[in-house]
């Protein structure tokens, strides 16, 4: 004797294994070309029909039998693909944003670098009193610290910064010539 598909949901959905089981196995292929031609790709039908069948026994627990089991199966995978698509929508748009994100990051980051290498390259052509100085400013000491630990005085130390900065724009205009 056969069991009807409605007997196995109602026994599957009451937590009987051995229905659950047979339920599956007899819609199994029916799922996967329906996943197949809801989705057009193998892999994503393999991985949608999975989705479903996990999500099986919790569906279970609301079927009451007023619709054939093939009807109730259909909808669930159905409504299983419109999730799946809605879920990799809502990813595709926040990692578009992310995307753009990095790519800002990373081009800042590349304009950074690129200026605190002709930063240094250039201040190694400034004589050893102004770089001193001016490494030390850039470190972010006020003109009172680097004059304490160059021994000048504060105005030594705001001229020194001045002279660097009319040295380094020239070296700057000089390339760009």
């Amino acid at each position: 004797m056969v069991t009807s598909d409605e007997d196995l949901a109602l026994a599957a959905s009451r937590g009987d294994g051995a229905a659950f089981a047979a339920l599956v196995g007899r819609h199994y292929d029916r799922l996967f070309a329906l996943a197949w031609r809801l989705t057009g790709e193998r892999a994503e039908a393999e991985d949608l029909t999975q989705d479903i069948c996990l999500a099986l026994p919790r569906k279970l627990a609301g079927f009451r039998g007023e619709a054939r089991v093939t009807t109730w199966l259909y909808r669930v995978a159905v409504n299983a693909a419109h999730d799946r698509r809605r879920r990799r929508a809502t990813r595709a748009r926040a990692a578009d944003g992310w995307g753009d994100w990095e790519i800002a990051r990373t081009e800042a980051a590349t304009e950074d670098r690129a200026r605190l290498q002709w930063l240094a390259a250039a201040m190694r052509e400034l004589p050893d009193d102004l770089r001193d100085t001016l490494a030390l400013v850039l470190d972010d000491l006020t003109q009172a610290e680097v004059a304490q630990v160059l021994g000048v005085a504060e105005g030594t130390v705001a001229w020194r910064v001045s002279e660097a900065k009319k040295r380094l724009r020239a070296i700057r205009a000089g390339e760009e010539a």
